[in-house]
């Protein structure tokens, strides 16, 4: 099936998929497998699409951390649990980690801390503390970052 007109139609129906969004590998040969393509065909595809820069996994490790981030406000661990449930490499989740500006990360974690705090309804300070960590930890921040910043927050 080598080069024949169908396999230069995947190409394209290839690119395609990976110019909408970034991909990893091995989101693109899942895809592949769904488009009835197998073994050599599948592994052709992908190198093609490597070569022509459609794919690079290192720039989608950075794409997914920032967004993920800025737009979904998710923690450190939740992003790198995620990168590593995508098959990347720790290079890669490295990478993307780096995206991260640590200052920027303190200041979130400081304003999801406060928006929670302040929609909790318990009358218990306590209460609302643990409740306004503990959704935090959820989103994935590092725990004992977490604590510290909600005792330097609320006395």
């Amino acid at each position: 099936m080598s080069d024949t007109p169908t396999i230069k139609a995947v190409k394209l129906k290839a690119v395609k998929f990976c110019a909408y969004q970034e991909r990893t590998q091995q989101q693109l040969r899942d895809k592949l497998y769904q488009w009835g393509l197998y073994g050599d065909d599948v592994e052709e595809v992908i190198a093609f699409a490597i070569s022509e820069r459609f794919i690079n996994e290192e720039r989608f490790a950075q794409s997914y951390a920032s967004g993920h981030f800025r737009l979904k406000k998710w923690g450190k661990l939740k992003i790198k649990n995620g990168l590593g449930q995508k098959g990347l490499s720790n290079y890669c989740i490295e990478k993307g980690m780096a995206e991260i500006n640590q200052a920027e990360y303190i200041s979130t974690i400081e304003q999801l801390l406060a928006q929670k705090y302040r929609l909790l309804k318990d009358k218990e300070k306590y209460i609302k503390k643990q409740k306004a960590v503990r959704h935090l930890i959820q989103k994935g921040y590092e725990s004992e970052l977490v604590w510290s910043k909600a005792n330097e927050l609320f006395q």
